[in-house]
């Protein structure tokens, strides 16, 4: 099997799972979903929760059970943050939705990726489309945010809400890939591939990937190395430095991390914000450091300079470190 594949690709797509007993992370959704495609008939459903976590495997995976060799036919995929307007409900998804599945299964699927970015326009005419078109068709709705999509539509679906992969079922993915791809993966590593995912499958393989197109060894310091994030005790460490009132040196070492690593400031702050809890603070400063990451990173949102803004971030560690 060839080591590092092409461009065109990827290992996103080449470890997609085929059944649902490989859908990792799940096994309630799971559950349900399979007992639905035994019996051959389902109700829509709505798939939520964050990205990288199998929804659209999933979607694709009920496909191929129920369909077979001809779910190629009987399956339209569609990402709506593509296309937002009223126009692919009616032309797309209305032209595919009134013809008849092919086969033993009485009803094709319309899977929508990315629902929550179609405007409140197009959903009013999705409502009526899965009204419509009820006996030859049945949605699958994938959002992040189940709450940017009207309640009309949330009362027609069976409301399935995604959790972030553990880290056993990472550590499994990250392990089967290696055994296929001939790779060597230290423990640091994959605790490395978790912390920086954070259950995120995409990111996993993603990282992966452009790790064994530079080694076969692949080391924590190649993963952060590629990921462009810092080691967190590298963060805790700068931390640390103003607590104990070292002022000039927790800045240097701050921005020496920023550049090794290729940091914006919002990504600084970011890692800020998860290495404060683990510092020898009581837990009043450790909330009031939290909140100054908020108002930090809105200030950056709004146009501020970073440096000037993670300066006085630091210095807010520094003060924490006075009152001590």
């Amino acid at each position: 099997m060839e080591k590092v594949m092409n461009n065109t690709a990827i290992w996103t797509e080449k470890y997609r799972p085929e059944t649902f007993k490989e859908v990792k992370g799940q096994d309630e959704i799971v559950n349900r979903v399979s007992s639905f495609v035994e019996k051959k008939n389902m109700p829509h459903l709505m798939f939520a929760g964050p990205a990288g976590i199998g929804k659209t495997t999933l979607a694709l995976v009920i496909a191929k059970q129920l369909f077979g060799e001809s779910w190629r036919q009987n399956f339209l995929e569609l990402n709506a943050s593509d296309e937002r307007g009223i126009d692919i409900i009616r032309h797309k998804v209305k032209d595919f939705a009134r013809t008849r599945a092919i086969g033993d299964v009485p009803f094709k699927i319309i899977y929508l990726d990315e629902c929550d970015a179609l405007t409140k326009e197009a959903q009013q005419a999705l409502r009526r489309t899965m009204e419509n078109f009820t006996r030859t068709t049945r949605f699958i709705l994938s959002c992040n945010y189940s709450s940017k999509i009207i309640d009309p539509i949330q009362s027609r679906c069976a409301v399935f809400r995604f959790k972030l992969l553990p880290k056993k079922d990472v550590f499994e993915i990250i392990e089967k890939i290696a055994a296929e791809e001939n790779l060597k993966i230290s423990d640091k590593a994959k605790e490395a591939l978790y912390v920086i995912s954070d259950g995120d499958c995409r990111r996993v393989e993603n990282i992966l990937q452009s790790c064994a197109s530079i080694s076969d060894n692949i080391t924590e310091e190649v993963v952060f190395s590629l990921a462009s994030v810092a080691k967190p005790k590298e963060v805790k460490e700068f931390l640390e430095m103003a607590l104990e009132n070292k002022f000039i040196e927790a800045r240097k070492k701050m921005l020496d991390v920023m550049l090794n690593y290729g940091l914006s400031g919002l990504d600084v702050v970011k890692q800020i914000q998860k290495e404060i809890w683990k510092l020898e603070i009581d837990g009043r400063k450790k909330m009031d450091l939290v909140d100054k990451c908020g108002e930090i990173e809105f200030r950056m949102t709004e146009g501020s300079d970073e440096y000037i803004q993670l300066e006085a971030l630091l210095s807010q560690v520094g003060l924490a470190g006075l009152k001590r």
